[in-house]
Protein backbone atom coordinates (compact mmCIF):
# COMPACT_ATOMS: atom_id res chain seq x y z
CA UNK A 1 0.00 0.00 0.00
CA UNK A 2 1.28 3.33 -0.60
CA UNK A 3 2.24 5.05 2.48
CA UNK A 4 1.67 8.73 1.08
CA UNK A 5 -2.06 8.24 1.05
CA UNK A 6 -2.11 7.75 4.79
CA UNK A 7 -2.76 10.31 6.71
CA UNK A 8 0.23 12.65 7.71
CA UNK A 9 0.71 11.55 11.43
CA UNK A 10 1.81 7.75 9.96
CA UNK A 11 4.20 9.06 7.14
CA UNK A 12 6.44 10.32 10.23
CA UNK A 13 7.89 6.77 10.01
CA UNK A 14 10.51 8.00 12.56
CA UNK A 15 8.18 9.28 14.94
CA UNK A 16 5.15 5.71 14.87
CA UNK A 17 5.81 2.72 14.90
CA UNK A 18 3.30 1.55 12.61
CA UNK A 19 3.45 -0.01 9.39
CA UNK A 20 0.69 -0.89 6.87
CA UNK A 21 0.96 -3.61 4.28
CA UNK A 22 -0.65 -6.10 1.42
CA UNK A 23 -0.10 -9.61 2.41
CA UNK A 24 0.26 -12.09 -0.29
CA UNK A 25 -3.81 -12.51 -0.70
CA UNK A 26 -3.89 -9.58 -1.09
CA UNK A 27 -5.56 -8.19 2.07
CA UNK A 28 -4.46 -5.21 4.30
CA UNK A 29 -2.17 -5.99 7.24
CA UNK A 30 -1.30 -3.63 10.12
CA UNK A 31 1.57 -3.94 12.57
CA UNK A 32 3.84 -2.27 14.54
CA UNK A 33 3.24 -0.25 18.32
CA UNK A 34 0.01 1.94 19.04
CA UNK A 35 2.05 3.64 22.00
CA UNK A 36 1.95 6.90 20.53
CA UNK A 37 -1.27 6.57 18.15
CA UNK A 38 -5.04 7.83 19.39
CA UNK A 39 -8.00 6.45 19.08
CA UNK A 40 -8.88 9.44 16.22
CA UNK A 41 -5.88 8.53 14.23
CA UNK A 42 -6.90 4.84 14.21
CA UNK A 43 -10.28 5.17 12.85
CA UNK A 44 -8.45 7.43 9.97
CA UNK A 45 -6.53 4.60 9.59
CA UNK A 46 -9.87 2.78 8.73
CA UNK A 47 -11.62 5.53 6.56
CA UNK A 48 -8.41 5.86 4.19
CA UNK A 49 -7.36 2.23 3.98
CA UNK A 50 -10.95 1.30 3.10
CA UNK A 51 -11.15 4.07 0.45
CA UNK A 52 -8.45 2.74 -1.23
CA UNK A 53 -9.60 -1.06 -1.63
CA UNK A 54 -12.26 -0.37 -4.37
CA UNK A 55 -11.72 -4.00 -5.70
CA UNK A 56 -12.99 -6.07 -2.97
CA UNK A 57 -14.72 -3.16 -0.88
CA UNK A 58 -16.43 -6.22 1.89
CA UNK A 59 -13.40 -7.70 2.15
CA UNK A 60 -11.53 -4.67 2.70
CA UNK A 61 -14.01 -3.28 5.22
CA UNK A 62 -13.98 -6.43 7.54
CA UNK A 63 -10.11 -6.53 7.36
CA UNK A 64 -9.48 -3.15 8.45
CA UNK A 65 -12.52 -3.42 10.97
CA UNK A 66 -10.35 -6.05 12.35
CA UNK A 67 -7.06 -4.21 12.17
CA UNK A 68 -8.43 -1.31 13.92
CA UNK A 69 -10.12 -3.11 16.42
CA UNK A 70 -6.38 -5.26 17.05
CA UNK A 71 -4.56 -1.47 17.21
CA UNK A 72 -7.29 0.09 19.56
CA UNK A 73 -7.26 -3.24 21.82
CA UNK A 74 -3.49 -3.14 22.00
CA UNK A 75 -4.11 1.28 22.74
CA UNK A 76 -6.48 0.44 25.33
CA UNK A 77 -3.95 -2.38 26.86
CA UNK A 78 -0.98 0.20 26.86
CA UNK A 79 -3.16 3.05 28.23
CA UNK A 80 -4.34 0.79 31.18
CA UNK A 81 -0.75 -0.24 31.91
CA UNK A 82 0.78 3.40 32.07
CA UNK A 83 -2.74 4.47 34.32
CA UNK A 84 -1.22 3.65 37.87
CA UNK A 85 2.35 5.34 37.16
CA UNK A 86 0.70 9.11 36.07
CA UNK A 87 0.17 9.96 39.98
CA UNK A 88 4.17 8.15 40.65
CA UNK A 89 6.71 10.62 41.10
CA UNK A 90 9.46 11.43 38.87
CA UNK A 91 13.28 12.54 39.22
CA UNK A 92 13.56 16.18 38.18
CA UNK A 93 16.42 15.68 35.70
CA UNK A 94 18.82 13.16 34.40
CA UNK A 95 22.01 14.45 36.05
CA UNK A 96 19.49 13.96 39.52
CA UNK A 97 19.19 10.57 38.72
CA UNK A 98 22.63 9.64 37.81
CA UNK A 99 23.95 11.44 41.26
CA UNK A 100 21.36 9.55 43.41
CA UNK A 101 22.55 5.98 41.86
CA UNK A 102 26.04 6.83 41.81
CA UNK A 103 26.22 8.13 45.50
CA UNK A 104 24.53 4.41 46.26
CA UNK A 105 26.98 2.58 44.75
CA UNK A 106 29.58 4.56 45.76
CA UNK A 107 29.74 3.88 49.70
CA UNK A 108 32.25 2.79 52.82
CA UNK A 109 33.32 -0.06 51.13
CA UNK A 110 34.75 1.55 48.47
CA UNK A 111 36.95 3.99 50.66
CA UNK A 112 37.33 0.69 53.69
CA UNK A 113 36.93 -2.55 52.14
CA UNK A 114 38.38 -2.63 48.32
CA UNK A 115 42.29 -1.13 49.17
CA UNK A 116 42.15 -3.82 51.58
CA UNK A 117 40.78 -6.86 49.18
CA UNK A 118 43.64 -5.32 46.52
CA UNK A 119 46.55 -5.59 49.08
CA UNK A 120 45.61 -8.79 50.65
CA UNK A 121 45.05 -10.59 47.35
CA UNK A 122 48.17 -9.69 45.24
CA UNK A 123 47.82 -6.42 44.51
CA UNK A 124 47.48 -5.43 41.05
CA UNK A 125 46.95 -8.73 40.05
CA UNK A 126 43.80 -8.92 42.04
CA UNK A 127 42.36 -6.56 39.75
CA UNK A 128 42.16 -8.80 36.71
CA UNK A 129 39.86 -11.28 38.12
CA UNK A 130 37.87 -7.79 39.07
CA UNK A 131 37.36 -6.69 35.94
CA UNK A 132 36.34 -9.96 34.67
CA UNK A 133 33.70 -9.87 37.80
CA UNK A 134 32.69 -6.58 36.70
CA UNK A 135 31.85 -7.53 33.10
CA UNK A 136 30.49 -11.07 34.16
CA UNK A 137 28.52 -10.46 37.00
CA UNK A 138 28.38 -7.01 37.97
CA UNK A 139 27.21 -5.13 35.05
CA UNK A 140 24.69 -7.39 33.65
CA UNK A 141 23.00 -7.47 37.05
CA UNK A 142 22.99 -3.92 37.56
CA UNK A 143 21.51 -3.50 33.88
CA UNK A 144 19.08 -6.32 34.70
CA UNK A 145 17.65 -4.15 38.02
CA UNK A 146 17.76 -1.01 36.19
CA UNK A 147 15.99 -2.31 33.19
CA UNK A 148 13.37 -4.15 35.68
CA UNK A 149 12.41 -1.03 38.08
CA UNK A 150 12.23 1.15 34.94
CA UNK A 151 10.61 -1.25 32.52
CA UNK A 152 7.55 -2.14 35.61
CA UNK A 153 7.71 1.37 37.10
CA UNK A 154 7.44 -0.58 40.67
CA UNK A 155 9.55 -1.61 43.82
CA UNK A 156 11.13 -4.84 43.73
CA UNK A 157 8.10 -6.50 45.45
CA UNK A 158 5.73 -5.49 42.54
CA UNK A 159 7.88 -5.61 39.93
CA UNK A 160 8.90 -9.02 40.53
CA UNK A 161 5.45 -10.48 41.44
CA UNK A 162 4.41 -8.43 37.90
CA UNK A 163 6.94 -10.80 36.45
CA UNK A 164 5.59 -14.08 38.01
CA UNK A 165 3.61 -14.52 41.13
CA UNK A 166 5.71 -17.07 42.22
CA UNK A 167 9.09 -14.46 42.27
CA UNK A 168 7.13 -12.60 44.48
CA UNK A 169 9.04 -13.31 47.15
CA UNK A 170 12.82 -12.58 45.48
CA UNK A 171 11.51 -8.33 46.51
CA UNK A 172 10.43 -9.41 49.63
CA UNK A 173 13.77 -10.81 50.45
CA UNK A 174 15.58 -7.47 49.17
CA UNK A 175 13.10 -5.73 51.14
CA UNK A 176 14.27 -7.06 54.32
CA UNK A 177 17.48 -7.08 53.54
CA UNK A 178 17.55 -3.40 52.79
CA UNK A 179 15.64 -3.14 56.10
CA UNK A 180 18.32 -4.76 58.17
CA UNK A 181 21.45 -2.99 56.39
CA UNK A 182 19.74 0.38 57.15
CA UNK A 183 19.79 -0.77 60.51
CA UNK A 184 23.96 -1.39 60.87
CA UNK A 185 24.22 0.79 58.43
CA UNK A 186 23.22 4.14 60.14
CA UNK A 187 25.08 3.16 63.14
CA UNK A 188 27.97 3.61 61.10
CA UNK A 189 26.78 7.49 60.41
CA UNK A 190 26.13 7.69 63.75
CA UNK A 191 30.15 7.21 64.59
CA UNK A 192 31.45 9.26 62.18
CA UNK A 193 28.52 12.15 63.72
CA UNK A 194 30.50 11.50 66.77
CA UNK A 195 33.97 11.74 65.48
CA UNK A 196 32.53 15.25 63.07
CA UNK A 197 31.39 16.86 66.49
CA UNK A 198 34.88 15.88 68.43
CA UNK A 199 37.00 17.39 65.05
CA UNK A 200 36.12 20.50 66.42
CA UNK A 201 38.28 20.88 69.37
CA UNK A 202 41.37 22.54 69.27
CA UNK A 203 43.59 19.29 69.94
CA UNK A 204 41.94 15.90 68.87
CA UNK A 205 40.68 13.67 72.00
CA UNK A 206 42.46 10.81 70.43
CA UNK A 207 46.11 12.58 69.86
CA UNK A 208 47.45 11.56 73.45
CA UNK A 209 46.77 8.77 75.81
CA UNK A 210 45.07 10.21 78.93
CA UNK A 211 46.76 10.36 81.96
CA UNK A 212 45.97 8.84 85.91
CA UNK A 213 47.11 9.74 89.19
CA UNK A 214 49.35 7.62 90.99
CA UNK A 215 51.32 7.67 94.14
CA UNK A 216 50.64 7.56 97.55
CA UNK A 217 49.28 11.34 97.58
CA UNK A 218 48.23 11.15 93.97
CA UNK A 219 50.48 13.61 92.82
CA UNK A 220 52.40 11.89 90.18
CA UNK A 221 50.64 11.47 86.10
CA UNK A 222 51.07 8.52 84.65
CA UNK A 223 49.96 7.36 80.92
CA UNK A 224 47.06 4.78 81.10
CA UNK A 225 48.99 1.43 80.37
CA UNK A 226 46.42 0.14 77.78
CA UNK A 227 46.52 3.46 76.04
CA UNK A 228 50.47 3.09 75.65
CA UNK A 229 50.79 -0.27 74.87
CA UNK A 230 47.72 0.36 71.80
CA UNK A 231 48.20 3.71 71.09
CA UNK A 232 45.95 6.35 71.85
CA UNK A 233 43.86 6.60 68.51
CA UNK A 234 42.58 2.44 68.93
CA UNK A 235 42.52 3.25 72.50
CA UNK A 236 40.13 6.19 72.09
CA UNK A 237 37.77 4.07 69.61
CA UNK A 238 37.76 1.05 71.89
CA UNK A 239 37.13 2.55 75.16
CA UNK A 240 36.14 6.40 74.66
CA UNK A 241 33.75 5.76 71.78
CA UNK A 242 32.79 2.21 71.73
CA UNK A 243 33.01 1.37 75.80
CA UNK A 244 33.60 -2.21 75.25
CA UNK A 245 33.67 -4.53 77.70
CA UNK A 246 36.90 -6.74 79.42
CA UNK A 247 34.90 -9.93 77.29
CA UNK A 248 31.73 -11.21 76.07
CA UNK A 249 30.44 -12.40 79.89
CA UNK A 250 30.58 -8.82 80.65
CA UNK A 251 27.40 -6.36 79.29
CA UNK A 252 28.93 -2.88 79.61
CA UNK A 253 27.55 0.25 79.78
CA UNK A 254 25.29 2.21 77.41
CA UNK A 255 27.84 4.90 75.63
CA UNK A 256 24.85 7.55 75.64
CA UNK A 257 26.92 10.19 73.18
CA UNK A 258 26.75 7.02 70.56
CA UNK A 259 22.68 7.05 71.17
CA UNK A 260 22.42 10.43 70.80
CA UNK A 261 24.52 10.57 67.30
CA UNK A 262 22.33 7.58 66.24
CA UNK A 263 19.30 9.53 67.23
CA UNK A 264 20.40 12.42 65.38
CA UNK A 265 21.70 10.16 62.38
CA UNK A 266 18.16 8.80 61.89
CA UNK A 267 16.51 11.97 62.64
CA UNK A 268 19.38 13.39 59.81
CA UNK A 269 17.90 10.66 57.26
CA UNK A 270 14.42 11.35 57.90
CA UNK A 271 14.68 15.03 56.95
CA UNK A 272 16.13 14.14 53.73
CA UNK A 273 13.60 11.54 52.46
CA UNK A 274 10.78 13.17 53.89
CA UNK A 275 9.46 13.70 50.57
CA UNK A 276 10.78 10.88 48.69
CA UNK A 277 13.00 11.53 45.68
CA UNK A 278 11.87 15.35 45.96
CA UNK A 279 13.45 15.68 48.73
CA UNK A 280 16.64 13.39 48.62
CA UNK A 281 17.00 13.99 44.94
CA UNK A 282 18.01 17.49 46.08
CA UNK A 283 19.90 16.28 48.78
CA UNK A 284 22.53 14.55 46.28
CA UNK A 285 23.48 17.23 44.54
CA UNK A 286 26.05 17.81 47.79
CA UNK A 287 26.25 13.82 48.78
CA UNK A 288 27.37 12.41 45.89
CA UNK A 289 29.93 15.25 44.84
CA UNK A 290 31.44 16.60 47.87
CA UNK A 291 33.22 13.16 48.49
CA UNK A 292 34.87 13.45 45.26
CA UNK A 293 36.08 17.11 46.19
CA UNK A 294 37.59 15.83 49.43
CA UNK A 295 39.36 12.42 47.88
CA UNK A 296 41.21 14.88 45.42
CA UNK A 297 42.05 16.70 48.47
CA UNK A 298 43.67 13.92 50.15
CA UNK A 299 45.08 12.79 47.24
CA UNK A 300 47.30 15.82 46.76
CA UNK A 301 47.90 15.85 50.30
CA UNK A 302 48.73 12.13 50.59
CA UNK A 303 51.26 12.00 47.62
CA UNK A 304 53.29 15.20 49.00
CA UNK A 305 54.16 13.07 52.39
CA UNK A 306 56.75 10.65 52.72
CA UNK A 307 56.75 7.05 52.33
CA UNK A 308 53.54 7.62 49.95
CA UNK A 309 55.19 5.44 47.20
CA UNK A 310 56.11 2.55 49.34
CA UNK A 311 52.60 2.30 50.46
CA UNK A 312 51.41 2.69 46.76
CA UNK A 313 53.90 -0.12 46.18
CA UNK A 314 52.54 -2.34 48.03
CA UNK A 315 49.33 -1.50 47.04
CA UNK A 316 49.84 -2.24 43.68
CA UNK A 317 52.61 -4.50 42.83
CA UNK A 318 51.68 -7.49 41.25
CA UNK A 319 51.41 -11.03 42.57
CA UNK A 320 50.92 -13.38 40.09
CA UNK A 321 50.79 -16.48 42.05
CA UNK A 322 47.98 -15.09 44.14
CA UNK A 323 45.57 -15.45 41.24
CA UNK A 324 45.62 -19.56 41.31
CA UNK A 325 43.96 -19.47 44.62
CA UNK A 326 40.09 -19.40 44.50
CA UNK A 327 39.69 -16.84 47.32
CA UNK A 328 40.73 -14.42 45.63
CA UNK A 329 38.54 -14.92 42.83
CA UNK A 330 35.39 -15.11 45.48
CA UNK A 331 36.60 -11.78 47.22
CA UNK A 332 36.73 -9.96 43.77
CA UNK A 333 33.00 -11.57 42.91
CA UNK A 334 31.30 -10.56 46.61
CA UNK A 335 33.28 -7.13 46.26
CA UNK A 336 31.77 -6.50 43.09
CA UNK A 337 28.23 -7.75 44.60
CA UNK A 338 29.08 -5.20 47.55
CA UNK A 339 30.31 -2.35 45.59
CA UNK A 340 27.69 -1.85 43.27
CA UNK A 341 24.88 -2.57 45.85
CA UNK A 342 23.26 -5.63 43.74
CA UNK A 343 20.31 -7.59 44.67
CA UNK A 344 19.20 -4.98 47.40
CA UNK A 345 15.99 -3.78 45.75
CA UNK A 346 17.43 -0.38 46.08
CA UNK A 347 18.46 -0.33 42.48
CA UNK A 348 15.03 -0.85 41.36
CA UNK A 349 13.30 1.74 42.97
CA UNK A 350 15.81 4.55 42.36
CA UNK A 351 15.10 3.49 38.84
CA UNK A 352 11.84 2.88 39.00
CA UNK A 353 10.59 6.84 39.05
CA UNK A 354 12.69 7.12 35.27
CA UNK A 355 10.81 7.72 31.85
CA UNK A 356 10.22 4.08 30.17
CA UNK A 357 12.58 5.29 27.48
CA UNK A 358 15.59 5.90 29.67
CA UNK A 359 18.80 4.46 28.08
CA UNK A 360 19.10 2.64 31.39
CA UNK A 361 21.83 0.50 29.66
CA UNK A 362 23.97 3.47 28.83
CA UNK A 363 23.17 3.96 32.44
CA UNK A 364 24.63 1.26 33.62
CA UNK A 365 27.66 1.25 31.65
CA UNK A 366 28.95 4.31 32.84
CA UNK A 367 27.71 4.01 36.94
CA UNK A 368 29.68 0.96 36.83
CA UNK A 369 32.56 1.63 35.35
CA UNK A 370 32.44 4.97 37.67
CA UNK A 371 31.83 3.13 40.55
CA UNK A 372 35.11 0.74 40.01
CA UNK A 373 37.38 3.70 38.84
CA UNK A 374 35.98 5.27 42.15
CA UNK A 375 37.31 2.22 44.36
CA UNK A 376 40.91 2.64 43.01
CA UNK A 377 41.25 6.11 43.20
CA UNK A 378 40.22 5.66 47.03
CA UNK A 379 42.79 2.84 47.36
CA UNK A 380 45.40 5.48 45.95
CA UNK A 381 44.18 7.64 48.43
CA UNK A 382 44.23 5.66 51.21
CA UNK A 383 47.67 3.62 50.48
CA UNK A 384 49.72 7.03 49.96
CA UNK A 385 48.49 8.05 53.69
CA UNK A 386 49.20 3.95 55.09
CA UNK A 387 52.49 3.99 53.37
CA UNK A 388 53.07 7.64 55.08
CA UNK A 389 51.67 6.53 58.75
CA UNK A 390 53.92 3.10 58.48
CA UNK A 391 56.93 5.04 57.69
CA UNK A 392 56.56 7.09 60.38
CA UNK A 393 55.96 3.89 62.67
CA UNK A 394 58.51 1.76 61.42
CA UNK A 395 61.23 5.22 62.25
CA UNK A 396 59.68 4.78 65.81
CA UNK A 397 60.55 1.23 65.66
CA UNK A 398 63.52 1.66 64.57
CA UNK A 399 64.78 3.80 67.01
CA UNK A 400 63.64 1.73 69.55
CA UNK A 401 65.20 -1.11 68.03
CA UNK A 402 68.44 0.26 68.02
CA UNK A 403 68.29 1.77 71.63
CA UNK A 404 67.51 -2.10 72.65
CA UNK A 405 70.71 -3.01 70.74
CA UNK A 406 73.06 -0.23 72.52
CA UNK A 407 71.39 -1.60 75.79
CA UNK A 408 72.62 -5.15 74.78
CA UNK A 409 76.08 -4.07 73.55
CA UNK A 410 76.45 -1.84 77.05
CA UNK A 411 75.52 -5.16 79.22
CA UNK A 412 78.05 -7.27 77.05
CA UNK A 413 80.74 -4.67 77.26
CA UNK A 414 80.73 -4.53 73.53
CA UNK A 415 81.53 -1.04 72.14
CA UNK A 416 78.27 -0.02 70.41
CA UNK A 417 78.50 0.44 66.61
CA UNK A 418 78.71 3.55 64.54
CA UNK A 419 75.27 4.95 63.29
CA UNK A 420 74.38 3.17 59.99
CA UNK A 421 75.85 -0.40 60.68
CA UNK A 422 73.01 -2.08 62.43
CA UNK A 423 70.99 -2.51 59.34
CA UNK A 424 74.49 -4.74 58.47
CA UNK A 425 74.62 -6.42 61.93
CA UNK A 426 70.41 -7.78 61.65
CA UNK A 427 70.90 -8.57 57.98
CA UNK A 428 73.92 -10.98 58.54
CA UNK A 429 72.76 -14.44 57.98
CA UNK A 430 75.98 -16.16 60.22
CA UNK A 431 77.85 -14.57 63.02
CA UNK A 432 77.42 -14.59 67.12
CA UNK A 433 75.92 -10.82 66.91
CA UNK A 434 73.09 -12.40 64.82
CA UNK A 435 72.26 -15.38 66.78
CA UNK A 436 72.86 -14.17 70.22
CA UNK A 437 71.71 -10.47 70.21
CA UNK A 438 68.97 -10.21 66.97
CA UNK A 439 66.28 -12.79 69.15
CA UNK A 440 66.11 -9.93 71.96
CA UNK A 441 65.61 -6.78 70.28
CA UNK A 442 62.05 -5.66 68.92
CA UNK A 443 61.60 -6.35 64.78
CA UNK A 444 60.72 -3.99 62.30
CA UNK A 445 58.75 -4.31 58.77
CA UNK A 446 57.06 -2.45 56.88
CA UNK A 447 54.12 -4.47 55.41
CA UNK A 448 53.46 -5.61 59.16
CA UNK A 449 53.01 -2.07 59.89
CA UNK A 450 50.87 -1.47 57.00
CA UNK A 451 48.63 -4.86 57.68
CA UNK A 452 47.82 -3.96 61.11
CA UNK A 453 44.67 -1.62 59.99
CA UNK A 454 44.40 -1.96 56.91
CA UNK A 455 40.27 -2.85 56.27
CA UNK A 456 36.96 -1.93 58.00
CA UNK A 457 37.03 0.27 61.00
CA UNK A 458 40.19 -0.25 62.22
CA UNK A 459 41.31 1.63 59.32
CA UNK A 460 38.84 4.54 59.56
CA UNK A 461 38.68 5.22 63.01
CA UNK A 462 42.20 3.99 64.19
CA UNK A 463 44.94 4.22 61.09
CA UNK A 464 43.40 6.89 59.74
CA UNK A 465 43.11 9.48 62.38
CA UNK A 466 47.12 8.30 63.50
CA UNK A 467 47.82 9.44 60.24
CA UNK A 468 45.63 12.75 60.54
CA UNK A 469 47.25 13.18 64.19
CA UNK A 470 50.49 13.70 62.14
CA UNK A 471 49.18 16.27 59.86
CA UNK A 472 49.64 20.16 60.09
CA UNK A 473 46.31 21.70 61.63
CA UNK A 474 44.86 17.67 62.29
CA UNK A 475 41.49 18.99 62.87
CA UNK A 476 41.02 20.64 59.51
CA UNK A 477 41.64 17.57 58.13
CA UNK A 478 39.34 15.35 60.74
CA UNK A 479 36.60 17.31 59.55
CA UNK A 480 37.21 16.87 56.17
CA UNK A 481 37.48 13.34 56.55
CA UNK A 482 34.53 12.37 58.32
CA UNK A 483 32.12 15.03 56.68
CA UNK A 484 33.32 12.71 53.61
CA UNK A 485 32.63 9.72 54.90
CA UNK A 486 28.97 11.05 56.81
CA UNK A 487 28.26 12.25 53.03
CA UNK A 488 29.19 9.10 51.29
CA UNK A 489 26.97 6.67 54.33
CA UNK A 490 24.12 9.45 54.19
CA UNK A 491 23.95 8.90 49.92
CA UNK A 492 23.78 4.84 50.91
CA UNK A 493 21.01 5.17 53.50
CA UNK A 494 18.92 6.88 51.01
CA UNK A 495 18.72 4.21 48.56
CA UNK A 496 18.45 1.78 50.84
CA UNK A 497 15.57 3.23 52.92
CA UNK A 498 13.81 3.58 48.98
CA UNK A 499 14.39 -0.18 48.62
CA UNK A 500 12.02 -0.63 51.54
CA UNK A 501 9.53 2.60 51.40
CA UNK A 502 9.29 2.25 47.67
CA UNK A 503 7.71 -1.36 47.40
CA UNK A 504 5.73 -1.17 50.44
CA UNK A 505 3.73 2.26 49.01
CA UNK A 506 3.51 0.78 45.79
CA UNK A 507 1.56 -2.50 47.70
CA UNK A 508 -1.24 -0.21 48.52
CA UNK A 509 -1.68 -1.72 51.68
CA UNK A 510 -2.74 1.18 53.75
CA UNK A 511 -5.15 3.33 51.27
CA UNK A 512 -3.96 6.66 50.53
CA UNK A 513 -0.41 6.23 51.84
CA UNK A 514 1.27 7.05 49.29
CA UNK A 515 -0.03 10.92 50.01
CA UNK A 516 1.31 10.82 52.75
CA UNK A 517 4.81 9.44 52.61
CA UNK A 518 6.51 11.03 55.61
CA UNK A 519 4.39 8.32 57.89
CA UNK A 520 6.04 5.63 56.07
CA UNK A 521 9.32 6.96 56.35
CA UNK A 522 9.09 8.06 60.16
CA UNK A 523 7.87 5.11 61.26
CA UNK A 524 11.41 3.07 59.94
CA UNK A 525 13.57 5.89 61.03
Amino acid sequence: MDTNKLPPKLQRSNSYLVSISDNEDGLSQISGSPRQLSISTIDGIGKKHQSTNGTCPSVASDTTNKSTEVLMEALRMEEEQNAPTKSRGAWDSKFQYMLAVIGYAVGLGNVWRFPYLVQKNGGGAFLIPYTLMLAIEGIPIFFLELALGQRMRKGAIGAWNQISPFMGGIGICCAIVSFIVGLYYNTIIAWCLYYLVLSFRSNLPWEKCPTVQVGKYKNESRLVEECRRSGPTAYFWYRETLNISDSVDKSGVMSWWILVCLVFAWLLVFICIVKGIKSSGKVVYVTAIFPYIVLIIFFFRGVTLPGFQNGLYHLFVPEFSRLSDPQVWVDAASQIFYSLGLGFGSLIALSSYNPTRNNCHRDAIFIALTNCCTSVFAGIVVFSILGFKATKRLELCQEIRDHELMALFNDTNVIPPPAGTLVNISSSPNGEVTSVVMPNITTCSFKEEILKSASGTGLTFIAFTEAINQFSVPPIWSILFFLMLLTIGLDSMFATLEGVVTPILDLDIIPDLRKYPPMLSGSYS
